[in-house]
């Protein structure tokens, strides 16, 4: 963006640092920022510091963080007891060849609390944890193919983001999905083995599971998927996935990376899903780098034996580090029943405000999610999968104005990801977006009539 353009989009006073920044980034990153997801508009700000709740950019401004870093600060910015475990840690060293016993210890809470994990690997972040447990379900099947959901977002793995974000023809609500790649010279072979199915669609996806029996390993599937509208899945819908996948032999991944937030034990139990294999990151790290695949014995036993090579050779320079497993273990045994209890309430008082407001001025908006996570879509109806949730040109421009009415009122709100709370959060922080939410609604009524 040339400057003078910053300087006419960032006139007010309270971006000046941020706006000094981004200028100073520009030339040396890529579009000056070092990831797609930092939201701009139409520059990114800079965050200064983040305390509990609460983040502070280096203008000054202190906002609400409905973002935590993509829902990864389950306990929100500068958690003591993690801060204080790390600090202590980092004296004695950062990362090493050998295992430590940390990674056995946060290894054994994850198995102790989500039924579908027997053993676990560690790597570093979500994108190599689903990479890896796609790569299980081959070695154990032998066969190469794998089905996901259209529009979900599973990483950066080019068989698990084929079809994660492009739809042809989105109106058309019989057209066949076509895992379409994510980028430009993705091999053509990656789409011959990435079949889509529609979330919720019982018909279409047994009759594409049984097609593809002979060639399909496994099923990806995040059980509530975030940029697809963060939407239920149905029982029919589960109860289909299930059996049809047992009676072709095709394992199911749970993809729980974001939503293992929703409870103690993850979302998988909450929907009835038994998945093969699970794979976690984001709040498992306690703010630091991580990822996991865990699942069966038999299925975990592709990644290696006391006595056999394994079939699945899986490394990884820090993987496991004892920063990522301390950080992830304190922040794990901070969330007990009682603190996921917390959220829950926290979420269903704040998905039920804002389904009041719309109920009562007759909004064309909905809302979607569990737990800990909201979405707000600009649409009368909530959308039930990935086409009924994709942006119109103008739904974008009225999501992008809600995100800046809430920045104007102190609270920063995903554009178009998944929103979360976390653990510092009280209700007056609760009644605080609510409270900016019927503002919105009200400044939005006055706008349509203007027109």
């Amino acid at each position: 963006m040339p400057v003078q353009e910053i300087h006419a989009a960032q006139a007010s006073p309270a971006r000046t640092k941020s706006s000094r920044l981004y200028r100073r980034a520009m030339p040396v990153f890529p579009g000056g920022v070092t990831r797609a997801t930092v939201e701009k508009d139409p520059i990114p700000f800079y965050v200064a510091y983040g305390e509990g709740a609460y983040l502070v950019d280096v203008d000054g401004n202190r906002l609400l963080d409905l973002n935590n870093n993509f829902t990864t600060l389950i306990h929100g910015h500068g958690f003591e007891p993690v801060c204080r475990a790390v600090s202590d840690l980092m004296r004695t060293g950062t990362c090493f060849a050998n295992p430590t016993q940390h990674e056995i210890r946060l290894a054994e809470l994850l198995v102790d609390r989500i039924p579908a994990m027997q053993q676990v690997r560690f790597v570093n972040s979500g994108t190599e944890a689903v990479m890896f447990a796609i790569k299980a379900a081959r070695a154990f099947t032998g066969r190469p193919g794998i089905v996901r959901i259209e529009g979900a977002y599973h990483g950066a793995y080019d068989w698990a983001e084929a079809g994660q974000a492009v739809v042809s023809n989105p109106d058309d609500r019989a057209a066949k999905p076509r895992a379409l790649p994510a980028y430009r010279g993705t091999p053509e072979s990656v789409a011959d083995d990435v079949h889509l199915i529609r979330f919720n669609d019982v018909e279409g996806l047994e009759r594409r599971l049984y097609a593809l029996r002979d060639r399909v390993a496994c099923v990806l599937i995040d059980p509530m998927p975030s940029r697809a509208g963060l939407v239920h899945p149905t029982t029919a819908f589960i109860e289909a996935l299930t059996s049809a996948a047992r009676k072709n032999g095709i394992l199911i991944i749970a993809d729980e990376v974001l939503n293992l937030r929703q409870s103690y034990s993850g979302a998988s139990p909450r929907y009835g899903l038994t998945p093969d294999l699970v794979t976690a990151g984001k709040i498992i790290g306690g703010g630091f780098p991580i990822g996991s695949i865990g699942g069966r014995e038999e299925i975990m036993r592709v990644f290696g034996t006391e006595d056999a090579r394994p079939l699945l050779p899986q490394g990884g320079t820090f993987s496991a580090n004892p920063v990522s497993m301390v950080a992830g273990r304190v922040a794990m045994e901070a969330m007990t029943r009682e603190n996921f209890d917390h959220l829950e309430a926290l979420g269903e008082r704040l998905r039920s405000g804002l389904l009041s407001s719309l109920n009562r001025t007759g909004a064309p908006f909905s809302v979607t999610g569990a737990a800990s996570l909201f979405r707000i879509h600009p649409k009368r109806h909530a959308p039930t999968e990935f086409r009924e949730a994709l942006l119109s040109d103008a739904e974008g421009r009225v999501m992008k104005g809600l995100a800046r009415h809430f920045l104007q009122h102190g609270i920063l709100l995903p554009h178009g990801a998944a929103a979360c709370l976390s653990t510092p959060m009280t209700n007056s922080d609760i009644d605080r977006v609510l409270t900016a939410f019927d503002d919105f609604l009200d400044v939005h009524a006055a706008n349509e009539r203007a027109q």
